[in-house]
């Protein structure tokens, strides 16, 4: 092995297995897609209606499977194959995707359309993603598994940089939209045909402690939960974040086309501006995830999960105030940069601590704690940002957010003190 080999191999070990880096790739295309249409889909949404109450009905609809689904999935991923679990997932958000082009490119397209497909899609994804994150094992190996996640977030980052420029692009054309939700479909096919090629070499047998119910399953992993503080405590500060905090993200496009309102506005620049702060929030998000990915050795993943947090929510506090594109940029960045920070380091701390047997039921009540609370935290924010405008409701929760995390950070110092 040569200098430049093994230089490689030591700070992406999970890029040494064909198996991973042909799920990768596909991902990676996928995600592209995802971002077009997460992009687009907001924007499009807020041209029919103009109101921030249906964004956050939108962002209802789209994360309420999350709190119904993502718990009990947990205990199925781990009785399924995760692989076929996820083509399975995989191939109805694909559907989903075809179904919204159809429906743009005929003229059709309402917000309720809208709504009942982000339920489609929410509830596959709550399934796809904990069977996904349960599967990573399977195809890195323990040993390579923080590298795996931290490299899984950089496609994934590196997609939410890529596909809003894509998007702003194609949105200047007739039926841009509809060519947007188009895309999307066909960059499922990429991560879907790829897993049909890969090989779980390193699967995980489960333990024969003989037949249990999916109560007796669900209830063995929330005791867990319970007697890990570390882990427990993760949990307890993802449902802060998300539930006052994602959210808000929900509301771009009315920070687009209202609070940095120009007085030469037209249609495509207020699409350019809504696409280019999604796209500056990706370039942060890339930023975070690349510099996990390179740095997987560092140990001190509690100090960089509080940087993560503090730097999300003092950036969205920093953004109410501001009434002009670039100052929002900068913004965005740091809002993109903290988000995926902290979302990657409590992912890599939970699945290092977590038992192999535990790890799909753990990781559906983490991703329980992001998401399944995020319906009412999006209709919630929704109705104030209606009420109050999106400046105020910026701060509001920004300040709320800094006070139980500075509290929770105070009382149990070993979050800061935790490594991996």
């Amino acid at each position: 092995m040569n200098r430049f080999q093994s230089f490689f191999a030591s700070h992406f070990p999970a890029l040494t297995s064909r198996d991973y880096v042909i799920f990768w790739v596909g991902q990676f295309l996928s995600v592209i897609g995802t971002w077009m249409q997460n992009t687009t889909l907001p924007y499009v949404a807020y041209q029919i209606t103009g109101s921030s109450l249906d964004l956050g009905l939108i962002g209802f609809a789209g994360t309420l499977p999350m709190l119904f689904v993502t718990l009990p999935a947990g205990v199925l991923v781990e009785r399924w194959n995760k692989r076929y679990t996820v083509i399975s997932m995989q191939s109805v958000m694909m559907l989903q995707a075809f179904l919204l082009a159809g429906l743009t490119f005929s003229g059709k397209l309402q917000v309720w359309h809208i709504a009942v497909l982000a339920f489609v899609l929410g509830s596959a994804s709550s399934i796809e993603i904990t069977a996904r994150q349960a599967m990573l094992i399977e195809l890195s190996g323990r040993e390579a598994l923080p590298n795996a996640i931290a490299v899984q977030t950089t496609a994934f980052n590196l997609g939410r940089v890529i596909g809003p420029t894509i998007a702003a692009a194609l949105l200047t054309l007739t039926d841009g939209a509809g060519m947007v939700f188009l895309s999307n479909g066909i960059s499922y096919l990429f991560v879907i045909g790829g897993l049909f090629f890969v090989r779980t070499r390193y699967q995980v047998q489960r333990e024969a402690s003989g037949p249990k119910s999916l109560r007796a399953e669900f209830g063995e992993g929330q005791r867990y939960i319970r007697q890990n503080p570390l882990v427990s405590h993760i949990i307890i500060m993802m449902a802060v974040v998300g539930f006052f905090g994602f959210p808000l993200l929900q509301q771009i496009p009315a920070v687009a086309k209202d609070m940095l309102a120009q007085l030469t506005d037209t249609e495509q620049i207020v699409a350019a501006r809504n696409s280019a702060l999604y796209t500056f929030q990706g370039i942060g998000a890339l930023v975070a995830a690349f510099s996990i990915a390179f740095f997987t050795a560092y140990k001190k993943k509690g100090v960089w999960l509080t940087v993560g947090q503090y730097t999300f929510i003092l950036a969205v506090i920093g953004l109410s105030f501001v009434r002009t594109a670039v100052p929002a940029y900068i913004l965005m960045m740091l809002i993109g940069w903290g988000t995926v920070t902290q979302l990657a380091i409590m992912n890599v701390l939970i699945q290092v601590q977590v038992p192999n047997g535990l790890r799909g039921r753990v990781f559906s009540t983490y991703l329980w704690a992001i998401q399944g609370v995020a319906p009412f935290g999006s209709l919630l924010i929704g109705w104030w940002a209606q009420t109050w405008g999106v400046p105020r409701t910026l701060l509001a929760c920004g300040m709320l957010v800094l006070a139980i995390l500075t509290i929770m950070h105070f009382s149990t110092p070993d979050i800061r003190k935790s490594e991996a």
